[in-house]
């Protein structure tokens, strides 16, 4: 699969995402794009939108998009916070569906 790291999730997690194609929003040049705009991009080049941008779902109307989104939801966006979510990240990449949002961990 080819999974997005959306600017807010440390690129250090890029590492954890093993058997997958993942790019960051900084290696796509997309530093600047706002959500919206990233949703439409994305699909073009990713089947996974990984953010840890809770609001995402209420902002969007997710289901107008063609990509599955996964929204990590830990303590902080801090690379040790966001590891202990990586297998659980691994199952969602496989079985999010497109245009919903598959939501992980907790607070």
């Amino acid at each position: 699969m080819k999974v997005f790291l959306d600017e807010c999730v440390d690129w250090r997690l890029a590492h954890d995402v093993v058997g997958h194609d993942v790019k960051t929003a900084r290696q796509m040049g997309w530093t600047t794009v706002k959500n919206g705009a990233l949703l439409t991009l994305a699909p073009q080049h990713f089947d996974v939108f990984v953010t840890v941008d809770r609001n995402l779902s209420f902002q969007q109307n997710l289901d107008s998009f063609s990509i599955a989104v996964v929204v990590l939801q830990a303590k902080t966006n801090r690379l040790a916070d966001l590891r202990p979510l990586v297998s659980s990240l691994l199952v969602a990449i496989e079985s999010a569906p497109p245009g919903a949002a598959k939501f992980i961990g907790a607070d």
